[in-house]
């Protein structure tokens, strides 16, 4: 069955399923760590966190052979320097995709 004629009852159920653990990740860590003082060891580990994710993601593509990839590889290693890493994130899904769309 279809909902409204777009998507699936099983894709949005799992969309909002995934949305729901990730919420649920988040919160149980700030329930963990609220009533405790870090030291600055912790501090740099819990920082660092988000971008050994997004190089995760994005390690893959260090090994591409598609020219798209490997050009908004560059584009996102040059916005990485330069900006924090939301916009950063951004710029390599809008980059990737455009290459994509283009290059192939």
């Amino acid at each position: 069955m279809i909902l409204g004629g777009l998507i699936h009852w099983t894709s949005l159920l799992t969309i909002v399923l995934m949305a729901a653990v990730t919420y649920l990740t988040r919160i149980l860590g700030y329930l963990a760590l609220r009533n405790r003082t870090l030291s600055k060891r912790a501090v740099t580990v819990m920082e660092a966190a988000p971008g050994c994710v997004l190089i995760s993601v994005i390690a893959p593509d260090f090994v591409s052979s598609h020219p798209a990839d490997l050009a908004a590889l560059a584009i996102i290693l040059l916005a990485a320097t330069r900006w924090s890493m939301l916009p950063t994130v951004l710029i390599g899904v809008v980059s990737a995709g455009v290459l994509r769309y283009v290059i192939g």
